[in-house]
């Protein structure tokens, strides 16, 4: 069950399904209105399940992503469904995403959150930054609780938790790509969270330096993108190639192919699934020295990746860059990275098979 069925969302459980090869129901929301999605999609969902009941309809597990209210729906739905075991997976989580603002959280999401991995038998998150983020958060609002604060919950949350990476496909990187000037990418979402501002700041510099460059900058938007992204699309209109989301698969990897060089400023990362999917087509990646990327690239294990790392100011971004360019390498040193090639590999979605088939399987004992 998914209710926000689109982006990373939709990518891992069209992933998922296709990957595991069970018999399996999927029940979707499209991605608009997150907050509505939370609010309703467990009375929606309950309806449907228990009209697929009435048909006859039965299954072994319940898989739903975080923005199911999973102890509603077992509330709502048939009998027969509460006994089922589940697994919630969370992409996101709605006591440490980043607001602009603290006093803009609404901790009833937080809540639904909470209540629901005390009820899924297992809790399944995208990387372990993200666990420790969301265990600490939660801590710090339930001290904050009056009263039956609960704390030991944590622990029951922790000790049924794992780490599932969300796979990706296979891209072919074309080391053979011959572009004039550095092609740099952005591939996140225009949002505030992935710091938009530090990016164009260091291309600004960048090009007041009369070095040459291109830039490809997709990723899904909304209507209350930052206004960074039209001040942008005007100053550098002579480096763009491709501006705005791209709805076809086949030119997003071209375009993932076509990039020597995919950049981060997130200030909000709990995987990096876009990230990925760039370095897998061949772009080396420069990535800001936080959130989940260090864990991503193992910087623990292969030190040889920490030169991937930039300290997440301005100034580091745009040093790395001009010694990329003043190098004229214009695909970085990605072809001859075997360590980072290797590290990538593991999220393949063939690579990660018999680990989530051996997980789904133990769910159900």
């Amino acid at each position: 069950m998914e209710p926000f069925y689109g982006g990373s969302h939709k990518a891992f459980a069209d992933g998922l399904i296709d990957t595991i090869d069970f018999d399996c129901t999927l029940l979707t929301l499209p991605a608009i209105k997150w907050k509505w999605r939370m609010r309703h999609s467990a009375i929606t969902f309950a309806e449907k399940v228990n009209n697929l009941i009435a048909n006859g309809k039965s299954w072994d597990l319940i898989f739903c992503s975080d923005m199911l209210n999973l102890a509603e729906f077992y509330g709502l739905v048939d009998e027969q469904v509460k006994n089922i075991p589940s697994i919630i997976y969370f992409h996101e989580n709605q006591f440490s995403y980043p607001v602009q603002n603290e006093t803009e959280r609404d901790y009833h999401f937080g809540m639904i959150n909470f209540s629901s991995c005390l009820a899924s038998n297992k809790v399944w998150f995208n990387s372990n930054f993200h666990r420790k983020s969301f265990l600490n958060s939660l801590k710090l609002f339930l001290n904050r609780m009056p009263d039956n604060k609960n704390l030991t919950l944590i622990d029951k949350i922790e000790q049924k938790s794992e780490i599932i990476y969300p796979g990706i496909y296979k891209v072919e990187p074309n080391f053979h790509k011959k572009n004039k000037y550095l092609h740099i990418l952005w591939v996140a979402r225009w949002e505030h969270d992935k710091n938009p501002d530090i990016f164009f700041d260091a291309l600004k510099i960048i090009k007041e330096k009369k070095y040459k460059f291109n830039i490809s900058v997709i990723g899904e938007q909304y209507k209350k993108s930052p206004i960074v992204f039209n001040q942008a699309k005007e100053y550098f209109s002579d480096e763009i190639i491709n501006w705005g989301y791209q709805d076809s698969v086949e030119k997003y990897t071209k375009i993932l192919q076509s990039a020597d060089l995919i950049i981060s400023t997130a200030n909000h990362e709990f995987y990096g699934i876009s990230v990925i999917e760039a370095i897998t087509a061949g772009a080396y990646p420069l990535l800001p020295d936080r959130l989940a990327y260090p864990e991503i690239l193992q910087c623990d294990r292969f030190t040889e990746n920490k030169r991937c790392f930039y300290d997440g100011t301005v100034n580091d971004l745009v040093n790395k860059i001009e010694t990329i360019l003043k190098s004229h390498q214009l695909n970085p040193l990605r072809n001859k990275n075997d360590i980072l090639n290797m590290t990538i590999k593991q999220y393949f979605w063939d690579n990660q098979h018999h680990k989530i088939i051996n997980l789904l399987t133990k769910s159900q004992e």
